[in-house]
């Protein structure tokens, strides 16, 4: 009986630790982003009068500036399925524009339910489509990915020259945040964390040799070889010049944004393009937020980067900031409510084209 037991309790362990590390993968991939999302709204959203938001995007938003800004956002979507053809033409992935844009815009509708799984399944498409290796294509996924880093950062260095005083009288005005930033990036402590983190996931692969240790090994050097491809890739000069556009694209979306309002349109006037540099910027950075389509963490950066710019009298008094607030959160709310709508249709969409290209292929 004893040994019965013993054998049903070592049947049953394998299913629970299977059931717990299902529940962690939702709770990373689902509850996370959703909780971010949620959180920040509702952080965001405490103080403001919904009604009152509702009715300034209904009789003071300009709609023309908001549709044109969500036809713009297609462009920088096939620029992108372009660019990272390139890429894969340099690890001898020859994938048609059309796939490519379908990889594109599922990525983008995929993320909105599901954070960072949007990636990660236009890797999977494209590998199933091409019948190529997954490891590779995800590493020349992730250089698309360290190219938009790269860019952003290069963006941000641009803003601070650009709008550097507006951005030290923020600074001077809200010390306490700058020194709480500047501690953590100064720190000694924060740089060993990092390079011990580093070091001791190179030491573990090294003196392990199982089959494990084995599969990582070969699925690091295949995104080794996806990402390498980028320096020795033919066609070089068109994918700078692609990324250029990418970016290019996604800039001239927010500056006719600004258009839509009149409060964002006299900032514009006052400020110049400044104004939407550091918005564009602190946007950008909060799409690296796990949250759902950037929902939450985008509205909040806007509403910063409004402060930023905003004139002493809209901040003057505890009536004049709420309304201030009030009108930063409708602008934010509207642009990523907009922008979410876009994603979800062309989702809809490429996944409905994606069916019937996968019914074709069937049939040949």
């Amino acid at each position: 009986m004893k040994e019965t037991a013993s054998e049903t309790e070592k049947a049953i362990s394998p299913s629970r630790a299977d059931g717990s590390r299902r529940w962690l993968s939702v709770t990373l991939k689902i509850i996370v982003p959703l909780a971010v999302s949620v959180g920040l709204c509702w952080v965001l959203m405490r103080g403001i009068d919904i009604g009152q938001m509702m009715e300034i995007v209904r009789t003071q938003c300009d709609f023309r500036y908001i549709a044109l800004m969500m036809a713009m956002s297609v462009l920088p979507m096939v620029f992108r399925a372009m660019r990272w053809g390139i890429q894969l033409r340099a690890i001898g992935v020859k994938a048609p524009l059309h796939i490519l844009c379908y990889s594109i815009f599922g990525t983008y509708a995929v993320n909105i339910v599901f954070p960072r799984l949007g990636e990660v399944w236009r890797t999977g498409y494209i590998a199933y489509r091409q019948h190529a290796p997954f490891p590779q294509i995800f590493g020349s996924m992730v250089a698309d990915r360290l190219a938009d880093t790269i860019s952003v950062a290069l963006i941000a260095l641009l803003t601070l020259l650009v709008a550097f005083e507006p951005l030290a009288d923020f600074v001077r005005t809200y010390p306490a945040a700058y020194s709480m930033i500047a501690a953590i990036l100064t720190s000694p402590w924060f740089w060993l964390a990092l390079a011990a983190a580093a070091a001791a996931a190179i030491t573990l692969l090294r003196i392990c040799h199982g089959k494990k240790a084995t599969m990582v090994k070969r699925f690091i050097r295949g995104l080794w070889d996806g990402f390498a491809a980028i320096f020795h890739m033919k066609g070089k000069l068109p994918w700078l010049l692609l990324t250029v556009l990418i970016w290019g694209g996604y800039f001239a979306q927010l500056y006719v944004a600004f258009f839509a309002f009149p409060f964002t349109r006299e900032m514009l006037q006052s400020h110049g393009v400044a104004v939407v540099l550091v918005c564009f910027v602190l946007t950008s950075i909060s799409m690296g937020v796990p949250s759902n389509g950037g929902i939450g963490p985008y509205q909040a950066t806007m509403l910063f980067g409004l402060r930023v710019f905003a004139p002493a009298a809209a901040l003057a008094t505890d009536t004049a900031a709420r309304m201030f607030t009030t009108g930063g959160a409708a602008f934010g709310s509207l642009l990523i409510a907009s922008s979410t709508a876009t994603m979800a249709v062309l989702g809809l969409l490429t996944f409905l084209l994606i069916a019937l290209d996968k019914r074709r292929n069937s049939r040949r």
